[in-house]
């Protein structure tokens, strides 16, 4: 697959007038052509974002209107090297006919606009590249039908495979309670005791999860076959639209949080999904709150899948210490930026990312010299369903209540079982697919200067926009509302 270079600082398109455009997107697979998926997929739309609030950036200046977008099937570039030359032969044009027959009718009006305005989507465009999904049937999976009046159960003739599967995610499901179990189990018995004592005085002192060591770090571990049981679950996959060069240090926005953030888990903790072959030379770490470190076994599970605290200590400590060169380089970090509030965000169908006021790791950037990367992971918000805040004023009263007192909520949610397919704790079999975006240079400087912070936040929104405007028509064809940006 094609990569292009960094992205750096864009300036506004010169030839765009109006505030906004029209955005016209085809879906990518002609098996969808027809359907009322690719109608809707199909369909021109005013405006590719939604903004909360004030339309204007933190700089007070307007926000560059969106360009124009065609779809992923890229036609023009099986015949752009004769073009370019000046000259085509009857074999290429037979081909461009034969090509342009195949097509769906929503394609080939993509293709003439294409032709028109003399688009040529080649390696050397800089934006985002196509995407090699799982298919269309992958990408969107259509829900089962539901009984009425029932309960969906699990038939016996389900796959082997798929029963690993489904252990796989229980199993890490439910890790914080049989951890905590089994602590219970040893507190419960004398003859452990002694070993006991001196293992939580070894919790109290230890400075793991803070000290930008990766030591209990086990790489065997990470590629155990349970993981890519666990990713081949949703199916989740990993998509690479950049390089990363292994001699600069990088900070990961994952979005959106989702209700426990599977897909960063194995994306980005677990080496499931091929983090290391996409992006050599890159060692990365999952952030978590410090308090999951604080619970006695849990914590030791978390250090041996590599995660760490996404304290301040912990981040500048990772991103200046180690590495090649001893201070960081070929270092990253994933920090899910949204929190435990976007999380009561996560509704199926809805991309809402608390971000306007995040800016606290940007200033970690700028400190570490670290640059920035989006992460858009679709199909994160479809694992579960929770109640809606609007449907239910006074039980989002009561999280909002609980998230500021101890600093974590209880999204009040339900996937299906591990027998059933409408009523558990588990996660949804829906489609993960995670979208590493460009990467943005950071100037280091010991000194933050806001000026330059809002500057820097304002390109990754911008970056993120435009990976969700590239591939929402790839991965997000169940959407029922655009990206919106909350504070």
């Amino acid at each position: 697959m094609a990569t292009v270079a960094p992205h750096q600082v864009p300036s506004p398109p010169q030839s765009v007038k109006d505030d906004t455009i029209k955005v016209q997107t085809v879906t990518s697979d002609p098996r969808l052509a027809g359907s009322e998926d690719a109608q809707g997929a199909t369909s021109s739309k005013e405006g590719s974002f939604i903004h909360v609030g004030n339309s204007k950036e933190a700089n007070g200046k307007e926000s560059p209107a969106p360009t124009e977008v065609y779809g992923s099937e890229k036609p023009t570039a099986k015949y752009a090297k004769n073009e370019k030359a000046g000259t085509t032969t009857a074999e290429d044009d037979a081909k461009q006919k034969e090509h342009i027959n195949g097509l769906s009718n929503a394609s080939r009006t993509s293709y003439a606009a294409a032709l028109k305005k003399n688009t040529h989507l080649d390696d050397d465009d800089d934006s985002y590249p196509d995407l090699d999904d799982m298919g269309a049937e992958m990408v969107h999976r259509p829900p089962k039908p539901k009984k009425k009046g029932g309960i969906r159960w699990v038939p016996l003739n389900v796959p082997f495979q798929r029963r690993g599967q489904t252990l796989a995610v229980l199993l890490h499901s439910l890790c914080i309670v049989i951890t905590v179990s089994f602590f219970c189990a040893c507190c419960a018995n004398p003859f452990v005791w002694p070993l006991l004592l001196f293992y939580l005085l070894h919790v109290l002192n230890d400075k793991s999860a803070t000290d930008g060591s990766l030591r209990f770090r086990s790489e065997r571990f990470r590629r155990s076959y349970l993981w890519h049981l666990f990713a081949g679950y949703f199916p989740a996959k990993l998509h690479k639209t950049h390089e990363l060069e292994p001699t600069r240090k990088y900070i990961f926005g994952y979005h959106p949080h989702g209700i426990i953030s599977h897909g960063a888990w194995a994306a980005f903790t677990t080496d499931a999904l091929n983090f290391s072959g996409l992006f050599p030379g890159i060692t990365n770490t999952l952030l978590t709150l410090d308090s999951n470190f604080r619970v006695p076994f849990y914590r030791d599970y978390l250090l041996a899948m590599g995660m760490r605290s996404v304290s301040r200590e912990s981040i500048v400590n990772i991103l200046t210490r180690g590495g090649m060169d001893g201070e960081g380089m070929g270092r990253g970090v994933t920090v899910v930026v949204g929190g435990a509030r976007e999380s009561l965000e996560a509704i199926p169908g809805n991309l809402r990312l608390i971000l306007k006021e995040r800016k606290g790791f940007v200033k970690i950037a700028v400190r570490t010299g670290a640059d920035l990367v989006p992460v858009l992971a679709f199909g994160e918000n479809s694992l579960y369903d929770q109640l809606e805040k609007g449907q239910h004023p006074m039980v989002h009263r009561l999280q909002m209540f609980i998230l500021k007192v101890w600093k974590f909520t209880l999204p009040f949610m339900h996937g299906r079982g591990i027998f059933n397919y409408d009523v558990g704790m588990m996660p949804y079999r829906h489609p993960l697919n995670v979208v590493v975006g460009a990467p943005i240079k950071v100037v280091q400087s010991a000194n933050v200067d806001m000026g330059y912070v809002d500057e820097l936040h304002e390109l990754y929104v911008t970056e993120l926009e435009k990976l969700w405007d590239r591939y929402k028509d790839e991965f997000a064809l169940d959407r029922k509302e655009e990206m919106q940006l909350l504070s």
